[in-house]
């Protein structure tokens, strides 16, 4: 036993007030290298301020920011059939499933909430890219069809934030078939007359891509967002030629027309309303003007020879009076 170690270094440390500092207090740009305090990229909206790299955000944070007030109501998922492949590679499915549950508190990969946008009530779906990289399974696809059948069921426009590495391949076929499910969900938002944004965000790709993703009315992408189907390194390696610089990036997507605009984290929630009162054929936000100020009205000019008669008046009456007591 190494006495120093284990009882003279805690009993200075203690002593001198040290104390052991977090791991995560600093967070490097992945881009620039640079060390940003983590309180002030929570704050950004998980957005380095000087690079405007867009780092990946949990689904409940999200909506923290994005409803007004922060305030939402969660939609519970529909319970599923848990692991029916019985699958199994270095570990049970049953257990990586445990293990995301406890390190995100998520039932899967999808979150619905109710909530409003500078006053317009909408329905949400978010992937959690924390949770098995935000796949697409059963409980997924559930979620994501209920959803849509709340939207529909209140009369909602949704929005939905996509984050994903496609369809779950710990359930096979069943993860596929997500796809063409969820893609009915969307037609029927649709003969709705409801609309339907997606946001794409770093990344989408896959099967999530190729289905509920890309079927919206309009598609925003956050900046520098990988979507697309397969990987470039795959791409590259079937064409056998060199990909163009920032291919599948949102940017290059926008000017090959895949996405209607590109907008950063902190502008979505504005560019959604007003997006969504087009859509709706609602009037625009009237902007709240501060009250006029109070200009300081001009002293008013005394009139002198107003107040010049009644002294006047006075004094003659003081001589009357003074004259008749003499008399």
């Amino acid at each position: 036993m190494n006495w120093i170690t284990n009882y003279v270094r805690p009993r200075l440390n203690s002593m001198l007030g040290r104390r052991e500092m977090p791991e995560n207090l600093w967070i490097k740009c992945p881009e620039t290298g640079e060390m940003v305090f983590h309180r002030d990229l929570e704050e950004n909206q998980w957005v380095i301020p000087s690079s405007g790299y867009h780092m990946k955000i949990s689904a409940k944070e999200r909506l923290r920011h994005f409803m007004d007030s922060g305030v939402y109501e969660l939609i519970p998922n529909p319970e599923v059939p848990v692991d029916p492949l019985k699958f199994r590679d270095q570990k049970k499915y049953t257990d990586r499933l445990r293990e995301n549950k406890n390190k995100t508190g998520l039932d899967d990969s999808i979150v619905n909430a109710l909530g409003t946008i500078e006053g317009l009530p909408i329905v949400a779906c978010l992937h959690d890219f924390n949770f098995m990289g935000g796949s697409l399974g059963i409980a997924a696809g559930e979620a994501i069809i209920k959803g849509f059948e709340t939207a529909i069921e209140k009369k909602r426009p949704m929005v939905l934030f996509a984050a994903s590495g496609g369809a779950r391949m710990q359930e096979g076929i069943l993860s596929l078939m997500q796809l063409p499910r969820t893609t009915v969900a969307v037609e029927m938002l649709k003969e709705a007359g409801l609309p339907y944004i997606v946001v794409l965000t770093n990344p989408t790709t896959g099967g999530v891509s190729a289905s509920y993703a890309m079927l919206g009315d309009i598609h925003i992408a956050e900046p520098g967002a990988v979507i697309g189907f397969a990987g470039a390194r795959v791409i590259e390696q079937t064409i056998r030629e060199k990909l163009p610089e920032g291919f599948q990036r949102s940017e290059y997507l926008l000017e090959h027309g895949m996405v209607d605009m590109v907008v950063p984290r902190q502008e979505l929630k504005p560019t959604i309303a007003r997006l969504l009162r087009m859509l709706l054929k609602q009037p625009a936000a009237t902007p709240k003007l501060a009250p006029p100020k109070e200009e300081p009205q001009p002293a008013k000019a005394e009139n002198t020879e107003e107040k010049a008669e009644p002294a006047a008046a006075e004094e003659a009456a003081d001589a009357d009076q003074k004259k008749s007591e003499s008399a």
